[in-house]
């Protein structure tokens, strides 16, 4: 008598979902149901990284398609008992020792259908002799499909390893998640967007070990340092781990020898050290040792050797677990080896003050300026205070005065640089220390929102300078504070005259570089922003990371207005390339910018505002410098390109109630912000007349870059009036852009099918996707204007292929495309409002005609479409503003 038990597979990951692991489960379905030979996959991996949880998965389809299903897991404690890992799962009456075997096998097949049995053995490194016996047979007389997992560099019972080793099963290696797939992870999980800062710090903790990053991920829910902000997930504050995250590491390290936990000690607080230095430190056998279990790892950087922690986690459960005195003490320690060492690198000397501003020793205020002038340099503006205010204590004069300053303004704290104002003032020597503090004071006046003050004071000190290089380095500010304002032509003279002076200072560089490349780029002089660059990489060697970060988006800016987005993208990766690959980079917040600015000028309408969204959300309850504004500019933008007016309609008041009163080159940006969100909700025309505003207002400031930008954007929504006005400006303009968008204009104003086509064509090389598929839509409209059919379908097919790879995008001229033949652009667009809910006088007011007009309108069009009551027209015009039964 026998009787049998299906284990009873419960969710190991409770709420969890499975994400990154698509190409591993079409792999592993594809084995177990193998016929041409023993079907089944033997799945390894180190513990933690989701073996468990794929085979779980392959279970749950097995049994859905009718298999019958069986899970037994091997433990050490069941190991010593002959079928010790089926004692759960088989229950057997009267066991003959001589066919123990046989008589298991036919338990388990027992009730078996057409699907045949899948069995799963977890954790098969640890079965007993009889019971890999058991499974090898059942593997090669093909009796049951067989998962198999597996713990990285555990023996196991030949039975069992023979399986792949033979060839009779394939083996699957189960890496742990890359960051993309943790971060595709964790935001499944939370149903949400997740900033990338926060990603990065959670997947470097873990190195994609799925279960680590599971009770992270909890803990910090639970605690509160995880949270939705603006729309985006994001973590804040120190990383604490779980009591159960702390058991499972703590298991992996197991019981160590003193000399073993001294070496991980050294690692969790130090960080990687060259091996020499640790050898010196903890002696060669318990490094040694150490190694062997696979607690550190030794790697060669360049001509050297270093041994760090083999696991991230190791380092937070031994900090976590280390008393403050003996802390002290041991980075105390380590801060004398590195001095002693000579301190090689250029980071040492940052490492070694900030182990010793935790430790007993005594604060040098001139090392702790350097390690904060080397964090600016790093962009970690908020490790740079603590150095720089640390050394302010210790009595270290103006310059780490300066470096707080600036730290505090660059992060967001204004009202805390500006105190640091009158200190600076009266610890200033020299002419250019007494700039330095101006600019200080000038910056906080002018990204807190009072620019005319800024002015003054930077005014006042011009005229109290006493030698050139002050005088050049106020006039590199003022040159940044120009181009905002929106005087573009007075910020490149006034940049360019900086830069090209003999005797130019390093500090101005910096300044100078970042006005000109802004300027230049509004004026569509493409020459000038690339020398501003190749000065800051000549002239500006300490600049700091976050100097760069500001001088390289505006060079965007402009490559991207000028049209030359690959280029844009090489120089963001060039930005990027000299970020410290750390896991919480406060320049993040820039990278989101560029990235969010690429993918725009591209088409991809969602990832612009993850992007967007993600750069508000990091300025949340920080913000005076006017990255929110921006931010949210943007991510309007991106909303309203995307063509769902809800969301773009709600963006807009968070924009307004943002705005900056020293971002005025960005009142374009915001008049076609506003634009996009009009023609999302269906006000064509609203939208057209914003665009040609925004032009008005870049011609103002004299930004004709900017101009040929809302003049396309005009010639998008429609307008067949600007073709000489762009044609004027390709001869003005550098860059592909200008010249493709006279050509669409002058091809829409003519009625030009082909020649739209053509546009497209030339949009969609250039990598602007979205600009492309509205000239594709145009020229079908074109096109069926004139009975060419089949023409109209091909430059149709084109434009819903272009909508598709710029992430559902839906444009006016997207729309117009799905309107009924018979109405009118005007008859069109007061349909859409209508049934948008708007009344005819709420119509008439947004469209500026009297409200006869629109009845009149809504009359003849209602007449051709044979609709007789306003509410029919909500079923004809769909949420997303398509006509319903209207060909696509």
């Amino acid at each position: 008598m026998t009787a049998v038990r299906d284990d009873p597979l419960t969710s190991a990951t409770g709420a969890w979902p499975l994400a990154g692991r698509a190409e591993e489960l079409t792999r592993i379905a594809a084995s177990i149901r193998r016929r041409d030979g023993p079907a089944g996959i033997v799945l390894i991996g180190a513990p933690g990284v989701g073996k468990t949880r794929l085979a779980g998965e392959a279970l749950t389809a097995a049994r859905q398609r009718g298999a019958r299903v069986r899970w037994v897991t091997g433990t050490a404690s069941a190991r010593a008992l002959p079928l010790g890992a089926f004692t759960t799962t088989l229950r057997l009456a009267d066991p003959d020792p001589a066919r123990l075997v046989s008589q298991a096998a036919e338990a388990l097949l027992a009730g078996a259908g057409p699907a045949g049995v899948v069995l799963v053995v977890d954790d098969a490194h640890l079965l007993d002799e009889v019971s890999a016996v058991l499974v090898h047979q059942l593997v090669l007389r093909r009796a049951a499909s067989v998962v198999l997992t597996l713990r990285t560099g555990r023996p196991a019972q030949d039975a069992v390893t023979a399986l792949w080793k033979d060839g009779h099963l394939p083996r699957l290696e189960v890496e742990p998640l890359s960051f993309e797939e943790t971060a595709d992870l964790v935001e499944t999980r939370l149903g949400g967007p997740v900033d990338t800062t926060s990603v990065r710090r959670l997947w470097s903790t873990t190195k994609g070990n799925a279960l680590y990053l599971r009770q992270l991920v909890d803990h910090e829910l639970v605690t509160g340092r995880l949270r939705e902000s603006a729309g985006v997930w994001r973590r804040s504050g120190q990383l604490t781990l779980s009591p159960a995250l702390v058991e499972l590491v703590s298991a992996r390290i197991g019981e160590l020898p003193r000399r073993q936990h001294g070496v991980l000690d050294l690692l969790a607080f130090g960080g990687a050290m060259e091996v020499p230095l640790l050898t010196d430190l903890t002696g060669a056998h318990a490094l040694e040792e150490a190694e062997a279990r696979g607690l550190i790892e030794v790697l060669p950087l360049g001509r050297r050797w270093v041994a760090r922690l083999a696991d991230p986690m190791i380092a937070e459960v031994q900090r976590g677990r280390t008393g403050a005195l003996y802390a002290r003490r041991l980075r105390l320690r380590i801060a004398a080896a590195l001095s002693a060492s000579g301190g090689r690198r250029a980071d040492d000397p940052l490492r070694h003050a900030v182990l010793l501003l935790d430790s007993d020793a005594r604060p040098d205020a001139a090392l702790l300026t350097a390690a904060a002038r080397r964090a600016v340099e790093r962009g970690d503006l908020l490790l740079a205070e603590r150095l720089a205010r640390t050394a302010v204590s210790a009595g270290g004069g103006f310059e780490p005065r300066l470096l707080l300053g600036s730290a505090l303004g660059w992060t967001g704290r204004v009202a805390e640089a500006g105190s640091e104002w009158a200190a600076l003032t009266g610890l200033a020597r020299t002419g250019v220390q007494q700039a330095q503090a101006a600019v200080v004071r000038a910056k906080v006046l002018a990204w807190s929102g009072s620019p005319a003050e800024a002015e003054a004071e930077l005014d006042a000190a011009v005229d109290a300078a006493t030698d050139e290089a002050a005088d050049l380095v106020l006039t590199g500010v003022r040159s940044v504070l120009d181009a905002y304002l929106g005087r573009t032509e007075r910020a490149a003279r006034t940049g360019g005259e900086v830069l090209a002076h003999p005797r130019c200072p390093p500090a101005a560089v910096p300044w100078a570089s970042w006005g000109l490349s802004l300027a230049h780029g509004g004026l569509g002089r493409l020459d000038e922003v690339e020398a501003a660059l190749r000065r800051m990489e000549s002239d500006a060697p300490g600049a700091g990371l976050h100097q760069w970060g500001v001088v390289v988006m505006s060079a965007m800016r402009g490559l991207l207005l000028a049209g030359l987005p690959d280029q844009a993208d090489r120089l963001e990766q060039r930005f990027r390339d000299r970020c410290p690959d750390s896991p919480g980079r406060p320049v993040d917040v820039f990278t989101s910018f560029m990235a969010a600015e690429s993918a725009l000028f591209r088409g991809q309408v969602g990832t612009a505002a993850r992007g967007y969204r993600q750069a508000v959300a990091a300025q949340q309850g920080a913000d005076a410098n006017g990255w929110s504004f921006t931010g949210l500019v943007g991510l309007t933008t991106a909303l309203g390109m995307h063509g769902d007016p809800a969301p773009a309609r709600r963006a807009l008041p968070a924009m307004t109630a943002e705005h900056h009163p020293t971002y005025v080159y960005l009142a374009p940006d915001v008049l076609l912000a506003r634009a996009w969100v009009a023609a999302a909700e269906g006000s064509v025309s609203e939208a057209t007349a914003l665009a040609r505003k925004a032009a008005e207002v870049a011609v103002s400031q004299r930004q004709p870059a900017v101009e040929v930008l809302a003049l396309h954007t005009a010639v998008r929504f429609g307008d067949s009036t600007v073709a000489d006005r762009l044609a004027r400006l390709a001869t003005e303009v550098n860059g592909p852009r200008a010249r493709i968008a006279a050509e669409h204009a002058g091809a829409l104003a003519a009625d030009d099918g082909p020649g739209l086509q053509a546009v497209s064509v030339r949009l969609e090389q250039m990598g602007a996707l979205l600009l492309a598929m509205d000239a594709a839509a145009q020229a079908a409209t074109s096109y069926a204007r004139h009975n060419r059919r089949g023409s109209a379908q091909t430059a149709t097919a084109r434009a819903r292929r272009l909508a598709e790879a710029c992430e559902g995008a839906r444009t006016p001229a997207l729309v117009a495309l799905a309107a009924p033949p018979k109405i009118t652009r005007r008859q069109r667009e007061i349909l859409t409002l209508a049934a948008g809910g708007l009344s005819n006088g709420d119509i008439a007011q947004r469209l500026v005609v009297s409200v006869r007009t629109v009845e009149n309108h809504l009359y003849r069009a209602c007449a051709q479409l044979g609709i007789s009551h306003r509410a029919e027209l909500a079923a004809l015009c769909g949420e997303d503003g398509t006509f319903a039964g209207s060909s696509e």
